[in-house]
């Protein structure tokens, strides 16, 4: 028999998971309430030096501001065309701390992107640029830098009858076209933010267009409402990575019934990125609340799957 997480290193973490799922089998807890939610950036895959989709924004904003002058002294146009990731890392890092002016200003350029595109465009420019664009700095691809230990994890939990979702802040529709083939979940498992979208009529089958509206941003209190909203139970087992999941791994907490809430640490600077920005109250809370501290550099013996010139 196959060992279950080969490249979880012996320890508290994978203990824990097996631990967490030997529970759920002997006592029987019925498929239809094993749920397991995950956010991903950060969580299933790297988001560093910034978030994938920010890139991916990033350089529509930088077009926009090529043929808009007067975009390139407006933010978040400016920092897109100046490669002024530090305002931007500092957005983010203010938005986890509970201070979201940034955030807004950052929104709006967001917005504006990809306004008044189809929704079949949109996607079909997500696909394209999550299979063709590389990583700054890790020298592979974007699909390649998904965490190897946490797709083996979500197979385990799929083997074991838990339906496994994305709960994340990122954009659903950019993560849907991917996600079954990099984590193993369907497109309709997907629960994330969105932006307001209206049906037009085109005298055939019509379209849906996107809005330079926001709709939801799935993020901190707003985890366990859309969980609820899509799958109508409390999920068995979270795993997140920042302040921003906090209220999603607490909603995972029962005292009838097993549970398991997992955060990951980012502490491994010679093979991903060591922070802790953004995730400061969570590690704090962790510890108060006993949920499990995964650790990249002791519990993951492998942090990326190898890439194909590396497999013999």
């Amino acid at each position: 028999m196959t060992e279950p997480l080969p490249s979880w290193r012996e320890g508290a973490g994978k203990s824990a998971i097996l631990g967490f799922v030997g529970r759920v089998t002997a006592e029987d807890v019925p498929v239809e309430d094993r749920i397991a939610v995950f956010d991903n950036d950060g969580t299933l895959w790297c988001e560093k030096p910034m978030p994938i989709q920010l890139d991916f924004i990033l350089r529509r904003l930088v077009v926009m501001a090529e043929h808009d002058q007067d975009l390139r002294t407006r933010q978040p146009w400016q920092a897109a065309y100046t490669q002024d990731y530090g305002w931007l890392n500092d957005v983010i890092t203010q938005h986890y701390n509970g201070d979201d002016s940034g955030v807004r200003v950052l929104a709006a350029g967001v917005l504006a992107a990809f306004a008044d595109v189809t929704v079949e465009e949109f996607e079909a420019r997500a696909d394209q640029f999550l299979r063709t664009a590389r990583h700054p700095t890790l020298d592979r691809d974007y699909l390649g830098c998904s965490y190897a230990p946490m797709v083996e994890l979500l197979d385990y939990l799929a083997v074991n009858e838990f339906r496994n979702y994305i709960v994340s802040g990122g954009g659903r529709d950019f993560m849907r076209p991917i996600s079954h083939d990099v984590y193993g979940i369907p497109r309709q498992r997907v629960i994330g933010s969105g932006v307001s979208l209206v049906w037009n009529h085109d005298g055939r089958s019509g379209a849906i267009f996107r809005r330079a509206e926001a709709d939801v941003l799935d993020d901190g209190p707003e985890k366990p409402v859309q969980i609820w909203n899509r799958v109508g139970r409390r999920p068995l087992l979270a795993a997140g990575n920042s302040n921003g999941d906090i209220p999603m791994l607490q909603f995972a907490e029962a005292p009838d019934r097993p549970s398991l809430r997992l955060l990951l640490r980012h502490d491994d600077a010679a093979r991903e990125f060591d922070y802790v920005a953004g995730a400061e109250h969570a590690l704090e809370l962790a510890e108060a609340d006993r949920w499990t501290v995964v650790s990249i550099e002791n519990d993951w013996a492998t942090v990326f799957a190898p890439l194909p010139d590396q497999v013999r």
